[in-house]
Formats: C-alpha cells, structure tokens, sequence
C-alpha cells in the first residue's frame, strides 16, 4: 500500500440527522449530515411522510396546479366562444341580417337562440330577415359551437 494517497480516517465521525439524532462512526469525513436516519425515516417509524430531498414532490405539484389552470383558462375560452351574451355582430352575417335583428331589437346570440327555440317562423317573421339569411345565421352558430334548438333543425315551408 502506498503512502500519502489515502484519506485521514475517522474513527470517531460524528453524525448529525435533520431530525436532531446524533450517533458516532467511523468515516473520511469528521462530521456528516444526513436528512434521515433510523429514527425519522418512514420505513422504521411506520408514518405516512413524503421524503422529499431534491423538491420533486413540490414540482410535481407546481405541474398539477399549472395543469389545472390550463383547464380552467380553457373552460373559461369555450364558455367565451359560446357566451349567449356575444353580439350577433361577431357571427359575420350580411350587413342586411345584421341590421334587420338590430331594427328588431335582437342584439345578443341568447337572443336568437330564444327566437329559434320558437321555431324557424319566429324568426323568419322579423323583417327583413329572409330564408337565406336563416340558413347563413344556423351555418355561423354551428360554426362558433353553438346547439341550435330542435324546433329550429326542422324546416319550415
């Protein structure tokens, strides 16, 4: 064995745990600090604790949280894209329909929702609001993500 390469040996290291457990062995190093020992580690105690030396636990939950956000702002989107409050502007129907359900006083998509739910008629009834402009206006609700009323899927001649 050569001389002078190998570490001073401690026979007496003292060890010192997290949990305030102190003991004495033989080691390199004088004194050594550990996170958990016989006392407090989870195997020998038999309680239900999350060991967690690197924070993985703790970015674990961080992914959750931000998951979670992810499906509220999400929800929130589609709640916004299907809103009956949207103005009947922001569906891009003709300038014609558009000022024909403003005369009437029909400003909001809930609006025409309720006028659909009475049938085609009801709405074929406002003026200047013909059958072409009916089928563009069913056309834009579907495409925005909307559920037309079942009278409104029936056609009326």
């Amino acid at each position: 064995m050569k001389d002078g390469i190998h570490p001073t040996y401690f026979p007496d290291a003292q060890v010192i745990c997290a949990c305030g457990n102190t003991w004495t062995t033989g080691s390199t190093r004088k004194v050594i600090h550990t996170d958990v020992c016989n006392k407090c580690h989870p195997f020998f105690t038999g309680e239900q604790r999350i060991v967690d030396t690197e924070g993985q636990v703790d970015r674990f939950y961080k992914k959750l949280q931000v998951r979670q956000q992810y499906l509220d702002n999400a929800t929130a989107r589609e709640y916004a894209r299907t809103s009956p409050e949207r103005p009947v502007e922001e569906l891009g129907l003709g300038s014609r329909a558009t000022d024909s359900l403003a005369k009437a006083n029909i400003t909001n998509v809930g609006q025409v929702m309720d006028l659909l739910a009475q049938g085609e008629a009801a709405i074929l009834a406002v003026d200047g609001f013909g059958r072409k402009s009916l089928a563009d206006l069913k056309k834009k609700l579907r495409q925005f993500g909307y559920d037309l009323p079942e009278a409104a899927e029936e056609i009326v001649v």
